[in-house]
């Protein structure tokens, strides 16, 4: 069976191309490392207890470098020797031979060329097998040897740190990415459109405005639709799904990634969190993103015990710091075929990448991503915190489960995601410029053929619940699908061919259907000058019948929002929060407030990644609201 090999962004050279089409795979670890007389059922059953009893190997070679422990093991399992690339550095020739992208997909790096024998060094003997005929052809007679993954890692950042760069910045293809927004051409675009709407309502003042309350009603109108629908589906769930049992020796590794900048006060925890992961150590590989300048975030960690399988990845400075960047960094030096990500603040369900593992496992190829719910564990700090609980329980327990049971394309959250690292790897990662590359992320996924599910498994978050702050995450947010929505409607025909109409509908909907509802909020408000006696500028053009209906239209929406929340609040065991959801007609005014900023942001700085300060608040427990005492969601709530 032919090799083919990609380069991370097209095809590799041609010398690569023709070596990868004249081999074949090795068949076994005895055909490649014969000639030490190795014998492959015993490798192979040495090497399963190693990766079984891989938490209890560190420390009993060289205690507190469980690393060199493990890296040692692997050597005497295959009978070669331990190289220090720290002390004897790679021969950068020969990386430009074999080319720095096919380094970093198969984690091997030509070490030397001692008397004409190259000496390729891995971590694991696999990598090296699963390349090691198109090493034999480009080098001739070649010998594997082990390296710590942390040293491997050091010499990847030194040697490939031009492709490395590009990647981070680059991975996505041009047509799907933002990269080329011009913000002068977005200013003088917005500017038009705002002075010609300013000139209608001048010239045309009635006319103008209720075609402007008609947009916005009959975008109301339709969310509100698409919520009900939501609603009636987690009313009628389909029937519960149970995942075959994976056993222990057949789980994947799964590489979760956390992007870390100037989180002085949220570090420390976070450790303690992910440690609480019900997962086998040696399949759990999770990397904590540090930006190179973020002395901060790094001092912290430096004061942190890490256990074995939690390293740290500095991602360099480049051209812009955004958190997609970091990730598409990261994704280089990931040892996972499962990809995740978390934010600085989660608290993740222990047997959460359990659950992740095993659907992977028995789902069809289609599902390339699942995504968890979240949930907060300072619901009870304010009353923002309080809508912002309501709000997202909507959104993860009612709205997003609904759009996967109607087949429209999911915008994802930016956390408690996972995927398969070949898709992810294929789509071209993140798109570094977007600052909500997760739900540009999921149109993508969708445009490509791929599905998203949601899973049943809860992370905790910390609520953003400081008036300010939340105005600047959530206009990074809405800047961010304004971006999203002109990137994928830059040629409407193709995206229409890619998700055909139902899912096109959906596109236009969530996406600029959301923002000309902040935008627009404010002529729905006015109606209300009406409800008090003084003067709108629709009195005398709305008929009575016309002005009832509006008005029944605003109660009814009204009624289904609160409902809604009320079901998702119940959903996520948080009954006392019911109480609150009337409220939210006073919370999402706020979003209007944000979405004119970031519609400034548009044509000031589009890429700005406005940071969002975790560790503020502290876990809470809520009110009770009966004399029968009722648990926190999941225990790690209550840290």
């Amino acid at each position: 069976m032919a090799l083919t090999f990609r380069t991370g962004r097209g095809q590799a050279t041609a010398q690569q191309t023709d070596v990868a089409d004249r081999v074949a795979q090795p068949r076994s670890v005895a055909d490649v490392l014969g000639p030490s007389g190795i014998d492959a059922a015993r490798a192979r059953a040495v090497a399963d207890r190693a990766r079984r009893s891989a938490k209890a190997l560190a420390g009993t070679l060289y205690p507190g470098q469980p690393d060199l422990t493990l890296a040692s093991a692997e050597a005497r399992r295959h009978n070669t020797s331990l190289v220090n690339l720290q002390k004897d550095p790679a021969d950068p020739r020969l990386v430009k031979m074999f080319g720095a992208d096919l380094c970093l997909k198969h984690r091997v790096l030509p070490w030397r060329n001692i008397a004409g024998r190259v000496t390729v060094v891995a971590a694991s003997a696999d990598h090296f097998l699963k390349v090691h005929d198109v090493l034999r052809v480009l080098f001739g007679d070649v010998h594997l040897a082990i390296v710590t993954p942390s040293q491997m890692d050091r010499a990847f950042a030194r040697l490939c740190h031009t492709t490395l760069m590009d990647n981070a910045e680059l991975r996505t293809a041009a047509d799907d990415s933002c990269r080329d927004w011009n913000a002068g051409r977005a200013f003088r675009w917005g500017a038009a459109v705002a002075l010609s709407v300013l000139a209608c309502l001048l010239i045309w003042p009635q006319t103008s405005f209720l075609i402007l309350c008609g947009w916005a009603i009959l975008t109301l109108v339709l969310n509100t639709i698409l919520k009900s629908a939501a609603a009636l589906f987690h009313l009628f769930p389909k029937p519960a799904r149970t995942d075959p049992v994976v056993a222990p020796a057949d789980l994947p590794v799964v590489t979760v990634m956390v992007p870390l900048f100037k989180e002085r006060d949220i570090a420390g925890a976070l450790v303690h969190r992910l440690s609480k992961i019900d997962y086998p150590a040696d399949k759990l590989d999770v990397c904590l993103v540090l930006e190179a300048d973020d002395g901060t975030t790094q001092k912290a960690l430096a004061q942190t015990d890490l256990p074995y399988w939690m390293r740290a990845i500095r991602v360099p400075l480049g051209t812009l710091q955004t958190k997609p960047r970091a990730l598409n960094y990261a994704l280089s030096f990931a040892r996972g075929s499962i990809i995740g990500v978390y934010d600085a603040e989660d608290a993740p369900a222990p047997d959460q990448i359990y659950k992740v593992a095993t659907r992977f496992a028995s789902a069809p190829p289609d599902v390339a991503c699942l995504q968890g719910r979240l949930d907060f564990y300072n619901s009870h700090s304010n009353w923002l915190a309080r809508c912002f609980t309501v709000e997202y329980a909507a959104w993860f327990r009612i709205i997003l489960p609904g759009l996967e049971r109607m087949n429209l394309a999911i915008p994802l959250g930016g956390t408690t995601l996972f995927f398969r690292r070949d898709v992810l790897e294929k789509l071209g990662g993140w798109d570094a410029h977007n600052v909500t590359e997760d739900a540009d992320l999921g149109i993508r996924l969708n445009r490509r053929g791929f599905r998203t599910e949601i899973f049943d498994s809860t992370t905790q978050e910390e609520a953003n619940a400081r008036v300010w702050p939340w105005v600047k995450q959530r206009s990074r947010w809405l800047k961010g699908y304004a971006i999203t929505y002109g990137v994928h409607m830059r040629n409407p025909l193709q995206l229409w061919r890619d998700l055909g109409p139902w899912r096109f509908f959906g596109v236009q909907l969530l996406f600029m259907g959301t923002i000309s509802q902040f935008l627009l909020a404010p002529l729905l408000w006015s109606f209300w000058l009406m409800l008090i006696g003084l003067p709108h500028p629709l009195n005398g053009v709305l008929t009575q019948p016309v002005a009832l209906t509006f008005a029944s239209i605003f109660v009814l929406t009204e009624v289904i929002n609160i409902s809604v929340s009320a079901l998702a609040v119940t959903s996520a065991r948080k009954r006392e929060l019911i109480i609150w959801t009337p409220t939210l007609h006073f919370y999402f005014p706020l979003a209007a407030i944000a979405a004119y900023k970031g519609v400034i942001e548009l044509a000031t700085k589009p890429f700005y990644w406005d940071k969002t300060t975790h560790g503020i608040f502290a876990p809470t427990e809520p009110r009770q609201i009966s004399a029968r005492p009722r648990p926190l969601p999941h225990p790690v709530a209550a840290e």
